[in-house]
């Protein structure tokens, strides 16, 4: 990246640099130019809009990209961070908010933990906390890659109630919040979780008090990767966390034999995230939270898409990249795992269920049986999602079925019929 000349006058605005990703390092900035005078400052670019990436040769959010997976990106470009696509594009986001699309928000805490002798955020076991719900899919991965890898003695914890405020509460509605204790449902039951957790660090009641004591006011979001020693928030996207977690912190593991981002398999993982995203994990989220009929029916048709492509995928190979589950495998994960006994009725992405699929579903049955799977696949983690997708929408009754869920994961020949 050349310098610019001082003498060069711009307006204020945002510029976007076109640059080589490293795998390691969040290397890629936004120059955000002032007036009158020239004053630059830097930020990670993962915070912002309409960004063109290239990582290892590949672009990721042109117009118009086809993935080394294979498949055909979205047309819509993205933003873009040190984990690849991280959310929706921005253009006009409260304009297509107010004509009923669903569009995702941007995390604004980005930094990263790193081996860098001038890191403020350095690798260290029982330095680091999570804020989490088990029913959001994104907290989800990160959890995922926390308990695949055997770092819960290196990361502790805290787990929210899986559904958020409401109208009548001390700071109002639609936020996380701590209730271990329990909470009375939408559906007029007192539910209590026994994974969820009070407040460990500061005792407080609700998620935006710890980004208030962090010194951020715009978030309410989770996860949260907090840092005990300086109090302060590492990171809030959840694909740079899981992408920390199985590089940074690997050292820590207590399997370290799981290599969630190999070097060699970098730029198809990285592919394969992109896709996924776009077209599966937020591509159900544009479905089911989408109000405009339009928006819906071309997210539900590309989502299936998706699944045929993947089940043609996983016909050829164990998992997406190969014979060892990686981030790709971890990243897919959490929409499949909910899709049958949420998704399918929640989000109205009824045309099949995943045992319909029989690459996909044998896939699941090898996910489940990893070590360390249990404790964030089992009974328990499905009760918050049903919890927390049923329990705020509607008339928030929870419903009892489907049968055999999430249990019948674990069998690759699973039918119902």
């Amino acid at each position: 990246l050349a310098p610019l000349s001082q003498k060069t006058e711009h307006k204020a605005g945002h510029f976007i640099i076109h640059v080589m990703l490293s795998r390691s390092t969040a290397a890629t900035y936004l120059l955000l130019a002032s007036a009158p005078r020239l004053a630059f400052s830097l930020a990670p670019i993962s915070q912002y809009l309409r960004i063109s990436t290239t990582t290892r040769g590949m672009t990721t959010s042109a117009p118009t990209a086809t993935t080394t997976s294979g498949t055909t990106a979205s047309s819509t470009p993205a933003v873009v961070g040190a984990a690849g696509v991280t959310t929706d594009d921005q253009t006009n986001a409260a304009a297509r908010r107010a004509k009923g699309e669903f569009v995702r928000g941007v995390s604004s805490a980005r930094h990263w933990i790193s081996t860098d002798p001038d890191a403020k955020y350095a690798p260290a076991s029982g330095r680091y906390h999570l804020y989490v719900a088990y029913n959001c899919p994104w907290c989800h991965r990160v959890l995922l890659a926390r308990s695949m890898m055997g770092l819960e003695d290196a990361i502790t914890v805290d787990v929210l109630y899986p559904n958020r405020s409401n109208e009548d509460e001390q700071m109002g509605p639609n936020l996380w919040k701590f209730a271990p204790d329990g909470a009375q449902g939408q559906n007029s039951r007192y539910n209590k979780f026994p994974e969820c957790t009070a407040d460990s660090l500061f005792g407080k009641s609700y998620v935006n008090e710890i980004y208030e004591l962090a010194g951020i006011a715009d978030q309410k979001s989770v996860p949260i990767l907090f840092d005990k020693e300086t109090k302060t928030v590492v990171n809030n996207e959840s694909a740079e966390i899981v992408r920390m977690f199985g590089t940074s912190m690997k050292q820590f593991a207590n399997r370290p034999q799981v290599d969630l981002y190999p070097a060699d398999l970098a730029a198809k993982i990285d592919s394969l995230n992109d896709w996924i995203y776009k077209d599966v994990a937020n591509g159900s989220y544009k479905a089911g939270f989408s109000s405009n009929q339009d928006v819906y029916e071309k997210a539900y048709e590309t989502y299936f898409a998706a699944l045929d492509r993947l089940n043609d995928k996983l016909s050829k190979s164990k998992f997406l990249t190969g014979d060892s589950v990686t981030e790709a495998d971890l990243r897919l994960f959490p929409t499949m795992y909910r899709h049958d006994p949420v998704y399918y009725n929640r989000f109205k992405l009824n045309y099949k269920h995943l045992w319909q699929y029989p690459h996909l579903w044998r896939w699941m049955s090898d996910m489940v049986s990893l070590d360390g799977m249990d404790p964030v696949s089992n009974a328990g983690y499905l009760a918050h999602c049903k919890q927390g997708y049923f329990g705020r929408t509607g008339n928030g009754t929870i419903p009892l079925g489907p049968a055999g869920y999430p249990e019948c994961y674990k069998d690759p020949k699973w039918s119902p019929l």
